[in-house]
């Protein structure tokens, strides 16, 4: 609680707290995407190069086909690669609502801006040497945002609404002096 001009404010410790929460999201997310450029953008020395798969999960398949082991390592990379811009994203937004419209508006609006990251990314691809534009990037990548998404998120507005405490209530006010005039009028309809 803070003191404005001698009355006590409820809730300003939770918006400074929303506040960092927010700032704490936005740097993070800076440095994990320059993580991410670096790594997926940067020139390859390799004798050959294989050629960009634009089939949807032909990728995934011929992962299968090296074995349980490397299959989960080499999909594994690519859920793993942007899933924590399914957190970062929404809390950088610093929505916090409750409906249940609300976190699937949510859900599609993260997955889709990790789709776009990852689109972005493949589209930079093509002017990188050794680097190989792969549709199962995209969909992998936007994957692991949507389950980061759907683990993490929910809990964390839930602790988040909890922290906060009770929503303040408003008293009811007349709507003014009027409304018992108007309401005795007669309308056509």
């Amino acid at each position: 609680m803070h003191r404005l001009k001698g009355k006590r404010v409820k809730g300003s410790g939770s918006a400074a707290v929303q506040l960092w929460i927010r700032l704490l999201a936005g740097v993070l997310l800076g440095a994990h995407l320059l993580l991410v450029g670096w790594l997926m953008l940067r020139p390859l020395d390799v004798p050959w190069a294989a050629a960009a798969n634009l089939t949807p999960l032909e990728g995934i398949r011929s992962d299968l086909s090296y074995g349980s082991l490397e299959a989960a390592r080499r999909i594994g990379g690519g859920l793993a690669l942007l899933a924590p811009l399914g957190v970062l994203l929404p809390l950088l937004s610093g929505r916090v609502e409750l409906a249940p419209l609300a976190t699937w508006s949510s859900l599609a609006r993260t997955a889709a801006a990790g789709a776009l990251v990852s689109v972005g990314i493949e589209m930079l691809q093509t002017a990188v040497p050794g680097q190989v534009v792969d549709v199962d990037s995209v969909l992998l990548n936007t994957l692991g945002v949507m389950l980061a998404h759907l683990v993490v998120v929910p809990a964390l507005r839930a602790r988040l609404r909890r922290s906060q405490g009770a929503t303040p209530r408003i008293t009811r006010v007349g709507l003014g002096p009027w409304t018992d005039v108007l309401s005795s009028v007669q309308r056509e309809y």
